[in-house]
This record gives structure tokens, C-alpha cells and sequence, in this order.
């Protein structure tokens, strides 16, 4: 693959889905940032520049206008300013089972604001008249399983239903296009590699009129540098006046790993990595998903098959349980073939069941 020479590691590392490896730029950029700092030359203005950076090689990665990206902190954050938007007593449809961060907030949104979990396959079904938005994560962190977005978006714009998709567990290997959706959120620091602390909302011009900036700060304003005091300061026209105000040193390391995959080949990302992950089903009987995932699971609720790898030196997670495992730019055939040997080691029968 050719992104794996950006990066110093990644034998044995089966877990892009828990936390991505920075690459070699990413380590020299916030190497250089802190020892300036320490030095007593922190540099606020390449800070400034890093953040725009990084939102452009975003816009430029999920296919979307800049003018359409918001910076956040984390998903939950960006979620809960849709969720402050949802007029009272509206329906929204999630999937079930889907991550926290997408559900809670509108869990917790009160106001009347009814919550309604479905089965994601049958997700694009469930959608009535009644549901202003149906929210689900592109890829389920939990199964590793493909969303059917074509049918559900399909499904939405039959009943003038909003859409939201989080890409966190997708975008970094799987071709996304944001503009499909009327918005999407995404924590950059799984697939894309950068450093915790860096998430993204993209919000459609139309549903962007819809929602209420209750999150605005001086760095949601038209010139965020002539907004740090009082309530009068004007607000960006686009989608920065719902910026949070950004990690500095976070969006220093993560400008050039945003980079590193905006100029990759979309295709190639997502052919490397099931490319993997199908090789690894296929030796351990796993059966083959609906849609191709970078992200394999099975049933594992002792830990069993876990712990095998862990005692092998890979290093893998185990979600609602379920043994994960995840291929990204690093890694190679050679991971899959140690990590099946570390589980055919002591085969678990369980290792016949995914979903």
C-alpha cells in the first residue's frame, strides 16, 4: 500500500477502528509545535493555518464544499447542536445499537423529541412521514457492518425526512461522498489517522438555515479575531458559525494526515483494506458480508479469542462482545496470516458466526 511508508508502525496493529497511528508528518509537525512552545515561541498564526488546512483537506476527502465543514471537538458535540434543532416532539429514527455519541444526544434532547430505534438493514423501511431525521453511522463501530446509504437516503427523500451519517468508521478507507447527506459528523483520530480532539460537521445550505448556533464562539465568528469579546460580533455566514473553538496543538498534528489521505486514491484505500479483511475471513471460515468492510467481527463474549490475539502481540479490541479487528494502510497480508495463526492456535468454535 503505498500511504504504509508514511508511517513508522503497524505490524501486528489491528485496532484503526479504535485509534489511528499518526503518520511520520503528524509526529514532526506536533514535535516541532511543542519544543517552539516550550521554547516560548508558541506559534498561534501556523496553529490558525493548520485548522484551515485540515478543513480543507477534509472538504476535499468527503467530496463537500469548505464552505460547507465545521470544526468540532467530538462527534457527540456536533450531534448536539442538530439535536438542540429538532423541533418539539419530532420523531427520530436511529439505528440500533449504533454508537453513544450519535444516539444520547437525542436521547437526552427532551422537549418532547421521541427517540425510535430500528434494526440498520431495516433501517430505510422504518422511515415514515413522522420522522423529521433518521441518524446512523455509515459504518456500525459495534459489527464492522455497511449501511445500505443509497436506500436510506432513497427512503428519507420520500417523506422530506433529514438525513444524518456519521463517518467516523468510514472515512480514512471508505470512498464517502458528504453531500448526499443533509449532514454528517466525523471524529478524524479512527481512520484518518490525527490526533484526538479533531471532528468535523458538514452541513447541506438548507438545513444549515435550520439549526441554531447554540454552541457559537469567538471562532464562529466572520473574523473570529475581532470576536472574542461581547455579544455583537457577527457570525460567519457559512458553516463556521458553528465552529467550536479548536484544539490548537490537535489540529497541528492532524493537518497533515488529513492531507496524506485527501490526496490518496479513495479506491485503492478501500481495496487494500478489505482486500485484507476478506482474506482473513475467508482463512478462518468467517462468513462474507453484505457490503465489503475493512472491520471484521465475530462473537466473542468470554474474551477468548481477544486474549489469544493480545497473548500473540496483536493488538485488537473486543465491542458489546465481540472480538474487532480492523485493516488499514499499514498493515499487510502478514498481519492477517499472524493474526489467523494466533487464532487457530486454540480455535474457538465461535469463530464460525458473524454478523
Amino acid at each position: 500500500m503505498t500511504l504504509a511508508r508514511h508511517f513508522t508502525g503497524g505490524r501486528d496493529y489491528l485496532a484503526a477502528c479504535t485509534l489511528g497511528l499518526p503518520p511520520r508528518a503528524t509526529v514532526a509537525a506536533l514535535t516541532a509545535d511543542l519544543d517552539a512552545a516550550a521554547s516560548g515561541h508558541p506559534d498561534i498564526a501556523a496553529a490558525s493555518r493548520a485548522v484551515e488546512d485540515a478543513r480543507r483537506s477534509y472538504a476535499r476527502l468527503v467530496h463537500a464544499p469548505t464552505s460547507d465543514v465545521a470544526i468540532a471537538a467530538q462527534t457527540s458535540v456536533a450531534v448536539s447542536l442538530i439535536a438542540a434543532s429538532v423541533p418539539d416532539g419530532a420523531e427520530v429514527l436511529c439505528a440500533a445499537g449504533d454508537f453513544a455519541s450519535l444516539v444520547a444526544p437525542f436521547a437526552q434532547a427532551g422537549r418532547g423529541v421521541r427517540l425510535r430505534c430500528a434494526p440498520l438493514e431495516h433501517l430505510a423501511e422504518e422511515i415514515t412521514a413522522d420522522t423529521w431525521l433518521v441518524a446512523f453511522s455509515l459504518v456500525q463501530s459495534a459489527t464492522g457492518e455497511v449501511a445500505d446509504a443509497a436506500a436510506i437516503v432513497a427512503a428519507a427523500a420520500r417523506t422530506a425526512t433529514r438525513t444524518l451519517c456519521d463517518l467516523t468508521q468510514a472515512a480514512g478507507w471508505l470512498p464517502v461522498d458528504a453531500t448526499v447527506f443533509d449532514a454528517t459528523v466525523c471524529h478524524a483520530y479512527k481512520w484518518l489517522c490525527a490526533p484526538r480532539g479533531v471532528a468535523f460537521l458538514t452541513l447541506s445550505p438548507g438545513f444549515a438555515a435550520r439549526l441554531r448556533p447554540v454552541q457559537a464562539g469567538w471562532y464562529s465568528g466572520h473574523d473570529p479575531w475581532a470576536s472574542c469579546y461581547g455579544a455583537e460580533a457577527r457570525l460567519a455566514a457559512d458553516a463556521r458559525r458553528f465552529d467550536v473553538s479548536p484544539a490548537w496543538q490537535a489540529f497541528v498534528g492532524a493537518a497533515p494526515a488529513l492531507a496524506l489521505f485527501a490526496s490518496a486514491d479513495a479506491d485503492a484505500l478501500r481495496a487494500h483494506a478489505t482486500g485484507l479483511a476478506t482474506r482473513f475471513r475467508a482463512a478462518l471460515e468467517l462468513t462474507e458480508p453484505v457490503r465489503p468492510s475493512a472491520i471484521v467481527t465475530w462473537p466473542d463474549a468470554e474474551g477468548t479469542a481477544l486474549a489469544q490475539l493480545t497473548a500473540s502481540g496483536i493488538t485488537a479490541s473486543g465491542r458489546a462482545g465481540r472480538a474487532r479487528v480492523a485493516f488499514h494502510v499499514f498493515n499487510d497480508e502478514d498481519d492477517v496470516d499472524r493474526a489467523v495463526s494466533a487464532l487457530r492456535a486454540e480455535r474457538s468454535p465461535m469463530l464460525t458466526v458473524v454478523s
